[in-house]
């Protein structure tokens, strides 16, 4: 493992560059920050509230799921999220300009009357279309039902695919694109949900809880899932929170492989390199980025990776 910075808060989403510089957001001091090759960081943008995921879209820009904000308690260990931000300003999906840092809204609401709580992760297809999820928020008392959502890049449409879901949070596609994966925190479970078409998800029936099929499970030890990335061989890589790793799953439902890492809050990984056999993952409690040589080489993104 390679550290390639530190200092960050909360770093989430990252996204590796041709030119070998890694771009993330730092969720806990809400921007869009990019880290040099040599380790030097520079913010790109500011777009409050509680930037999330971020992917590149097929017109070069930066979208990213922003999930409004959140109270952050910090102790020895680092930070860590707890609760709805007192001064929540709604969850949104963004479109950042790479050139100028300029923040548009594209989406506050689901398509249906209701508002975008928590927006969480992202993934990009071959159309352009962009599949996100609603990780919903947790205040004191209660917390809301996320979901998942499919939307166009010029703001015109967006589409509630999947509602309700318990903390939806991580989503990839796989390499032929024929399945979306949709990672549960608070169950640590692995979702695969079938496409007919982009955008449109087969729904399997009763007693599925929304129309996705069970993956994978944890069970033993007490995690949570995050983000995810897929590996070039079909394999989803799983961000594991409380044990602290990588979760390497079959998509027939094996755990492939454990990689731990030195903290609690490990919430992201992404590919990039030559051979994209180089994994960089987000420690987010203890606020850096780290790199380390992957057996496998992961799947190549639409509109980034050359």
């Amino acid at each position: 493992m390679r550290e390639l910075t530190n200092g960050l808060l909360f770093p989430e989403g990252p996204v590796a560059l041709p030119d070998g510089s890694v771009a993330l957001v730092e969720i806990a001091r809400k921007t869009v920050t990019v880290v040099e090759a040599d380790g030097t960081k520079r913010v790109l943008a500011e777009p409050g509230g509680g930037p999330n995921g971020l992917a590149m879209g097929s017109d070069g820009a930066f979208y990213v799921t922003n999930n409004g904000g959140f109270e952050f308690h910090t102790d020895g260990d680092g930070v860590r999220p707890t609760v709805q931000a007192t001064a929540y300003s709604g969850g949104r999906l963004e479109r950042i300009d790479r050139a100028t840092g300029a923040v548009q809204a594209l989406y506050t609401g689901t398509g249906n009357g209701h508002a975008l709580r928590g927006p969480n992760d992202l993934v990009v297809d071959r159309q352009g279309g962009i599949w996100f999820t609603d990780l919903g928020k947790r205040r004191a008392r209660d917390l809301d039902y996320g979901g998942v959502y499919y939307a166009a890049a010029d703001g015109s449409a967006i589409t509630e695919a999947v509602h309700p879901f318990l903390t939806a949070n991580g989503i990839g596609l796989s390499p032929d694109e024929t399945v979306l994966y949709v990672a549960e925190t608070e169950g640590a479970r692995l979702w695969a949900f079938d496409l007919d078409a982009p955008g449109r998800i087969r729904k399997h029936p009763w007693p599925s809880p929304h129309g996705g099929r069970l993956v994978y499970t944890a069970g033993g030890v007490y995690e949570r899932f995050d983000s995810l990335a897929v590996e070039a061989s079909g394999n989803i890589c799983v961000a594991t929170l409380m044990n602290g790793g990588i979760s390497v799953i079959a998509p027939s439902g094996e755990l492939v492989q454990f990689v731990p890492m030195p903290d609690r809050y490990t919430t992201n990984i992404c590919f990039g390199g030559p051979d994209l056999r180089t994994a960089y993952i987000t420690l987010s409690q203890s606020g850096r980025l780290v790199a380390m040589d992957w057996p496998r080489a992961g799947l190549k993104l639409n509109f980034l990776n050359g």
